[in-house]
């Protein structure tokens, strides 16, 4: 069978699906970077016009060079067949460079640390709008309930999500573009701030310039997302709608400049330029619409996490978490265990941050090293694509001291509560980390057993012999083992030594998920006639794995090629379906000697393993079908050697005492 796929169309309903989904984040920026600017500057120099065009000129270049150039431009031609994201480029480079693992954890870790803040800020913002218009209203708890709210709908599908958000996004950005037009259609000398020059001579004249870079860099943190939801809406769909987002950005921008410049009286720490340049008129409507842009702005983030998680799971990254896909448009998901993370921790940074404010001096630093990470797997990408080595070279340097710039300016926020999405994000990476190398630790240690003449005559042997109770009609094994004729020796212990499993049929399944994301294909080795069958599966990380479902698939269609014979063997059942048996064999850690450092992996591993999925959950089988068991690590046999030694210790400690 080949790989399916499910694109997402160009045209009008990619165009709007694409400004739903992708720029909600990065669209509500206006919403509180200003704010955060004028914040940032001591109280004298908040409405000095050198001073608001040189920062208005820091955004412009920032969402130019940063967003347009890097992310839109070349980022995005780093696609995973037409999946993107920070995980998707380390699929495209690890066969050469597998080290490359731990800059892909970090960054997908601090992505996803982003898309618990992100929601949080954006939402709290405009209600912080709506409270000034209406005092009495409650900002914290109807900001926990608009959160709730947005991850409550998510398992409707970006699809379904992103034609009513499309729509409500065309008229937010039409409606920026239009408040910021009003405010320098009489003075377009406002228009100044595109030159370089305004924003080089603020970054060298003014006063904590350190802590203001933090907070222009708030104006593209939803770049990093925007490559992730490649996938969600496509790559010409994402170009033609950014040109069209970034210009109502761009005027916004300016009209804020134009009206701080215009009334300097008014300006002081707490106002919020976006609201306060509205008409009188326009003031509930504007609330009423920013409230619904920044529910919207968390989409980007959290549909953006769903394509991390799927892609880390294909990576041996991540457990084999429960993926459900609400629609059949390409790249659409909904992961039940990353939405409630998500919620649950966005609940806790409000209740914790209590304002916009404080928020703003968590926001941006994990972001920043998300970015980091993403520059640096562009270089080895490049390097695979053949790019000349000055270009690479010259596009990476440019790009890190940039980042590294913004980094160190939003370091200044560390202890003000950066540190937040710095811990959310250590956390994720010790989970990856811990899997990654847990997996490899138990695969270190596994030995294998040829599949010859002797081993299927072994098995033929067991399913004939009538004083072994039968374990089920079909027995199906889930291998990890590469090469058609070889199996692990777990499963060799679990066929003959633990219990002997008799059965009229045995079947023996390797999945192996592929970096391609819509795959599905198999192929059948007959190992014995009507017997004994190796069935290897590849299958894409998009589709998911889905075990008993794919064994049936298959099966059936051997039976109705005549290669198999499914029906029950039990005299009272005759002509009845027989009966299929999953056995599941988790190695468990005994007879085997590892370092400090090995022992605390393979425990973490386990410790990841035991929160987060069973063994079923990971190959999605029916648990009425399943039966698990556990064998030793290295079984006895293999460290049999070891026997001597372990005699001679027990006997110097009984001398000991």
């Amino acid at each position: 069978m080949g790989s399916t796929k499910h694109k997402v169309p160009f045209g009008v309903f990619g165009i709007v699906l694409a400004i739903g989904v992708v720029f909600g984040d990065i669209g509500t920026s206006p919403l509180y970077v200003m704010k955060a600017i004028i914040g940032a500057l001591p109280q004298s120099d908040m409405a000095r016009p050198d001073y608001i065009l040189g920062a208005v000129s820091c955004v412009f270049w920032t969402l130019t060079i940063q967003t347009t150039l890097k992310y839109v431009v070349i980022t995005l031609r780093a696609d995973n067949k037409g999946e993107g994201g920070i995980l998707s480029l380390y699929a495209l480079i690890r066969k050469k460079h597998r080290w490359a693992y731990v800059i892909a954890a970090v960054g997908a870790a601090t992505l996803l640390a982003d898309g618990v803040i992100t929601p949080a800020i954006t939402v709290m913002t405009a209600m912080e709008g709506l409270n000034t218009l209406v005092p009495s209203i409650p900002v914290i708890p109807i900001s926990i309930a608009i959160i709730i709210g947005i991850f409550l709908v998510q398992p409707l599908g970006t699809s379904s999500l992103g034609r009513f958000y499309g729509t409500i996004m065309l008229v937010w950005f039409i409606t920026l573009g239009v408040l910021g037009l009003n405010q320098f259609v009489h003075d377009f000398s406002v228009l100044k701030a595109i030159n370089p020059y305004y924003a080089i001579h603020f970054l060298i004249e003014a006063p904590h310039t350190m802590i203001i870079l933090g907070a222009v860099f708030l104006c593209t943190t939803g770049a990093e997302a925007l490559y992730s939801d490649l996938g969600h809406t496509g790559l010409k769909n994402i170009r033609v709608s950014w040109t069209f987002v970034k210009s109502m950005l761009i005027l916004n921008y300016l009209g804020q400049a134009a009206w701080i410049i215009d009334n300097p009286s008014l300006i002081n720490v707490g106002v919020n330029p976006f609201f306060a340049m509205m008409p009188s008129w326009f003031n509930f409507a504007g609330v009423i619409l920013a409230t619904l842009a920044a529910i919207i702005a968390s989409q980007a983030l959290i549909s953006g996490s769903y394509t991390i998680i799927s892609e880390a799971i294909s990576l041996n990254l991540w457990p084999n978490v429960k993926i459900k896909y609400p629609t059949r448009i390409k790249g659409q998901m909904f992961i039940p265990s990353v939405n409630w993370f998500l919620m649950i921790s966005c609940i806790i940074i409000v209740l914790t941050f209590q304002s916009s404010t404080n928020l703003e001096a968590a926001y941006g630093l994990s972001i920043t090293l998300s970015m980091l990470m993403t520059t640096i797997l562009l270089f080895l990408y490049m390097e695979k694509m053949g790019i000349p080595r000055w270009g690479r070279i010259g596009l990476t340097i440019f790009f890190t001291i940039i980042e590294v710039s913004f980094f160190l300016a939003n370091m200044q926020k560390f202890a003000h509560g950066g540190f937040a999405s710095i811990l959310i994000a250590g956390v994720i990476f010790f989970m990856m980390y811990s899997w990654y190398n847990g997996r490899r630790i138990k695969s270190h240690y596994t030995a294998y057993d040829t599949v010859d003449d002797a081993y299927i005559d072994k098995i033929n042997r067991v399913s004939e012999d009538t004083e072994i109770a039968k374990t089920a009609t079909n027995l199906v094994f889930i291998t990890r083992a590469n090469k058609t004729y070889s199996l692990e020796n777990k499963i060799t212990y679990s066929l003959f030594s633990k219990q002997p499993k008799r059965a009229d049929t045995y079947w023996f399944i390797n999945i192996k998920r592929t970096d391609s994301p819509y795959d599905f294909e198999y192929s059948v080795k007959t190992l014995l006639p009507k017997k004994i069958f190796r069935i290897n599966i590849l299958v894409g990380f998009k589709v998911g794995v889905h075990t008993d479902q794919f064994v049936h698939l298959i099966t059936n269609e051997l039976e109705r090629r005549g290669v198999v014979d499914l029906s029950s063997r039990y005299p009272s059942m005759k002509g009845m379906r027989g009966d299929f048996k999953f056995v599941v064999v988790d190695r468990i850690f005994r007879n085997v000697d590892l370092n400090i450092k090995q022992r605390i992996i393979l425990a973490c591993y386990n410790l990841v393993k035991k929160l987060s999925t069973s063994d079923t959950q990971m190959y999605d089988i029916d648990p009425s079908f399943a039966m698990v068991e556990t064998v030793p690590l290295v079984s006895m046999k293999s460290g049999s050697h070891d026997l001597r030694k372990l005699i001679d210790i027990s006997e110097s400690e009984k001398d000991a005492e």
